[in-house]
C-alpha cells in the first residue's frame, strides 16, 4: 500500500496534493527548489486546513496530525524512500523530463511515478523514465482540496498493477477517479480549455466585453465562474500551454490559441497568481483590464 508520498513542486497544485494526502494519513515530503515557494505553500496549507476546521469539515486533531505528516525539502534526494512520487511542476515537457531524469536514479526500483500534467502525453513522459510500466497520469483539479475529480491516464506501457494502486489511492484521498485515454488534454481540459479560448476570441473580436462574456456564461449556462474569470484562476500561462499541446497534438486549426491570450502571457499578466490577467486583483474587488 502507498504510504510515503513525494510531491515535486509546491505551487497551487503541488501544495493542494500534499494537503489532501497528509489529511488522508499519508506521510508527505513536498520538494521545491525555491525556499520561498515552500514557505508560501506551507502557509497556504495551514490556512486551508484552518478554513476546513472553521467549517466543520476537519477536526483540530486531524489538522494537527496532517501538518505533522507533512515535511518539505529543497532537493529531490529527500524523495528516495517514497512509495509514489507525483510530479506537479510547471506545464512544460522539457522541465518535467529533466525532473524525471534526476529523480529516477534516487528512487527504489518498486516506487511508482505519476505526473499531474493537464495535457502532455503520458506515454511520452513515461518513455523518458526508467520505469514506464510504473508511470501514470494523475491529473488533479484546482483547488485540489475542494475538487472531487482526478483523471487517471494510462500510458501505453502502464501496468495493470500501477493503475489499480493509483485508483485505490485516489479513493483514499477522497477523490472520484475517472479514466481518460492518453490523447492531448485528456477529457476535462479538452472540453474546457477550447471554451476558454473561444471566450478570449470573442473578446479579441469585440463580440462582448470581459464583464458581458463572463455574465453570459454564468447566467446563460449556469457556470459558477465566467470563462475569463476561470482562465485567470487556472493561470493564463497554463491555459496557453494546454492550447499549444492540443494544437500541436491534433494539428487542427480549431485548437489555435487566441493571439490575445499569447499577448497577456507575454506581458506577464497570468491571472490571479500575478495579480493581473483579464481582471486586475489589486483593489477591493476584481476589475476588467480591458
Amino acid at each position: 500500500m502507498i504510504q510515503k508520498l513525494g510531491v515535486v513542486g509546491a505551487g497551487q497544485m503541488g501544495n493542494g496534493i500534499a494537503h489532501v494526502a497528509a489529511l488522508a494519513g499519508l506521510d508527505v515530503v513536498m520538494v521545491d527548489v525555491v525556499p520561498a515557494q515552500l514557505e508560501k505553500a506551507l502557509k497556504s496549507i495551514e490556512g486551508n486546513l484552518a478554513r476546513q476546521v472553521s467549517r466543520g469539515k476537519v477536526s483540530e486533531d486531524a489538522k494537527a496530525a496532517a501538518l505533522k505528516r507533512l515535511a518539505t525539502a529543497g532537493t529531490l534526494a529527500a524523495l528516495g524512500g517514497s512509495d509514489l512520487v507525483i510530479e506537479a511542476a510547471t506545464e512544460n515537457e522539457a522541465i518535467k523530463k529533466k525532473i524525471f531524469a534526476e529523480l529516477c536514479p534516487l528512487l527504489r526500483p518498486e516506487a511508482l511515478l505519476a505526473t499531474n500534467t493537464s495535457s502532455i502525453s503520458i506515454t511520452r513522459l513515461a518513455a523518458a523514465t526508467d520505469r514506464p510500466e510504473r508511470f501514470i497520469g494523475m491529473h488533479f483539479f484546482n483547488p485540489v482540496p475542494l475538487m472531487a475529480l482526478v483523471e487517471l491516464i494510462r500510458g501505453l506501457a502502464t501496468a495493470d498493477a500501477t493503475y489499480a494502486a493509483i485508483h485505490a489511492l485516489a479513493g483514499r484521498l477522497g477523490k472520484t477517479p475517472v479514466t481518460a485515454q492518453d490523447y492531448p488534454a485528456f477529457i476535462a481540459n479538452r472540453v474546457l480549455v477550447p471554451m476558454i479560448n473561444e471566450a478570449i476570441y470573442a473578446l479579441y473580436e469585440g463580440v462582448g466585453s470581459i464583464g458581458s462574456i463572463d455574465a453570459a456564461l454564468k447566467l446563460g449556462a449556469n457556470h459558477p465562474l465566467g470563462p475569463l474569470e476561470l482562465a485567470d484562476y487556472i493561470g493564463l500561462d497554463t491555459c496557453l500551454a494546454v492550447m499549444q499541446v492540443m494544437h500541436e497534438g491534433f494539428a487542427d486549426s480549431k485548437y489555435r490559441p487566441c493571439p490575445l491570450l499569447a499577448k497577456y502571457v507575454e506581458a506577464g499578466w497570468l491571472g490571479r497568481k500575478t495579480g493581473k490577467g483579464f481582471y486586475d486583483y489589486s483593489g477591493e474587488k476584481p476589475t476588467p483590464t480591458r
